[in-house]
């Protein structure tokens, strides 16, 4: 009997990285999690799944991770730097360090015989000009990076583009929403945490004093910003699906959203039925670039793949996200001290 395929996961210590690596062993592929560790946790990768500490910087981790699995037959990419705000700041973390980290991986894995890879890409190819913001964004929508994060994301899915070209590399590019939501083993945790599902959950559980709408003043129907949020199982899912269709189908950009918006007032009166709490929330100014809707249609990889979401409501989401929080307040931290394995 042939042996399963085995996948490495860049950055399967981290949190979408994590739940792709634990539904990749549950669907019964062996696992390879290559991670730094600087922003993901050792105990969130999956028992089952080989772990390797290294950094893509790193090209002579990189070849002796290879050297350990010859057998590595495809590559789903996510470990990079991962904060817009931040990238306006930093810039040459994500200009420089996510396209040339992600050259050396390619570069070797090219050359040890991989020719399937999965991008984790990202809705901030989509700085959509105000006459068009509203409307579901689709693959086929103009490519305005958001900022310096964005146009690495997009300077690697041009890179893949010349490797399908030159090397026959058969690739895909998973350019998700707000990733959310969470099992009661398994969630969300970074430091600092700048996503707004957990920052209102830390409310509830009483780790902030309220939570902050940056602008009540958007041409929204409450006045604040309307984003589309997609439980991370849902994402890891689509990850699987891509990767075995990239053989039939070659090379495919997906986006990937619930197809519905919610904003950011209708996401803390949900946290306040799910948690009993009250959520006081406090009204800040404007953040620069943030645009008044961001909303996925994922038409096409349902169409094409068969992909449905199984958490299609807010509530679900949020109900899945405090599930962990409650459980676990501080993070990975509470796991580790519990005697929890992934």
């Amino acid at each position: 009997m042939k042996p399963p395929d085995k996948v490495l996961v860049t950055g399967g210590a981290g949190y979408i990285g994590s739940f792709t690596a634990q539904a990749l062993v549950d669907a019964g592929y062996q696992v390879v999690v290559f991670d730094n560790l600087y922003q993901g946790h050792r105990e969130a990768v999956p028992q089952a799944a080989t772990f390797v500490q290294g950094d893509l910087a790193d090209r002579s981790a990189i070849a002796a991770l290879f050297d350990a699995h010859p057998d590595i037959s495809a590559i789903m990419h996510f470990a990079s730097y991962t904060l817009v705000g931040e990238s306006m700041h930093k810039p040459f973390l994500y200009l420089r360090d996510n396209v040339s980290n992600a050259a050396n991986l390619l570069e070797i894995a090219i050359a040890r015989g991989v020719r399937r890879f999965i991008l984790s890409s990202t809705a901030n190819l989509f700085d959509l000009p105000v006459d068009q913001q509203g409307a579901p964004i689709r693959e086929d929508c103009p490519v305005v990076p958001g900022s310096p994060y964005g146009e690495s994301k997009y300077a690697i899915e041009r890179m893949l583009g010349w490797l399908n070209r030159i090397y026959g590399l058969k690739y895909a590019c998973l350019r998700y929403f707000n990733a959310c939501g969470g099992t009661p083993d398994r969630g969300e945790d970074h430091e600092p945490e700048t996503h707004l599902i957990p920052i209102v959950l830390q409310v509830a559980l009483g780790q902030r004093p309220h939570v902050v709408i940056f602008g009540d003043d958007y041409p929204t129907p409450d006045g604040t910003c309307i984003r589309d949020y997609i439980h991370v199982e849902d994402l890891a899912q689509a990850h699987i699906l891509a990767m075995e269709a990239l053989d039939e189908l070659g090379v495919r950009h997906y986006n990937l959203g619930n197809g519905q918006g919610y904003s950011v007032r209708q996401v803390i009166e949900t946290a306040r039925r799910v948690t009993g709490h009250p959520i006081p929330a406090v009204v800040g100014p404007r953040r620069a670039g943030d645009p008044a809707v961001l909303v996925a249609s994922s038409e096409a990889i349902r169409r094409e793949l068969g992909w449905t979401p199984r958490y299609a409501s807010l509530e679900a989401i949020v109900r899945s996200a405090w599930a962990w929080h409650s459980r676990h307040p501080h993070g990975y931290r509470d796991r580790y001290a519990q005697g929890e394995q992934g």
